[in-house]
């Protein structure tokens, strides 16, 4: 199949229905040094699950992925703007590191896994280890997070607006977590934290640049105790 050509300049958004183009030629179209210049806008149809859509963009593009996604879709992404009009498989925004990504629906598991900047927003719920290893990106869940959900968080927040499963924030470094809803359980070295007028303000910015209405005072603050930051045989137990 011939690649997709960003030659001419786009005024309307550049539709590449995956039902007959394969991914990585759309990949390709979108990694194109001038894409932002001469496609700024593209429409995705028929996505049907299928993996590793939008992944590794670094320019300031707004794709728009009508329907679900599978594995992986905008890993290592930079600059752009990905809406998934649907649900995602694991791994959404894997490894993303500035930009904003949006699913409309449901994640899968590891959504934003090791991400290190940018904004991952689900509108529905994520599944078990949202944020794992997240390491400066912004997460907002709009419904509820699965267990061992910013397991290993180094650093950014992670925002839930309902509930959270077990062993959250589970060997925590310096990721800040609030949650709306219950929290099954806390996992090791992860404690409930006061919630301060700056963290009342953290919240509003997060929840307004996600789009999601709720009241930051509804939520409460989770952080690392750092009891695990360096061994001791007294906390031999927790490790």
């Amino acid at each position: 199949m011939a690649a997709l050509s960003t030659t001419d300049v786009t005024v309307e958004p550049a539709v590449v229905d995956l039902s007959l183009t394969g991914v990585r030629e759309l990949n390709a179209a979108l990694h194109a040094p001038d894409v932002a210049d001469k496609a700024s806008a593209w429409r995705v149809t028929s996505p049907a699950g299928r993996h590793n859509i939008a992944v590794g963009l670094d320019a300031a593009v707004d794709v728009r992925i009508e329907g679900h996604v599978g594995y992986y879709c905008a890993g290592m992404n930079q600059l752009a703007t990905v809406t998934v009009e649907g649900n995602a498989g694991v791994g959404v925004a894997e490894n993303m590191m500035s930009g904003t990504v949006r699913v409309r629906g449901n994640a899968s598991q590891s959504a934003g896994a090791t991400a290190h900047g940018g904004l991952l927003v689900v509108e529905g719920s994520a599944s078990a280890r949202c944020g794992i290893s997240m390491k400066g990106v912004d997460i907002v869940v709009g419904g509820d997070v699965g267990h061992m959900s910013a397991f290993m968080g180094q650093a950014g927040r992670l925002v839930v607006c309902g509930d959270a499963g077990d062993a959250l924030g589970d060997s925590l470094y310096e990721a800040r977590i609030y949650v709306a809803g219950s929290v099954r359980s806390l996992g090791a070295d992860c404690v409930e934290k006061e919630v301060r007028p700056e963290h009342l303000a953290e919240l509003t910015g997060l929840l307004s640049a996600a789009g999601i209405d709720a009241d930051p005072r509804d939520f409460r603050r989770y952080g690392s105790a750092r009891r695990l930051y360096n061994f001791h045989v007294d906390n031999a137990s927790a490790y």
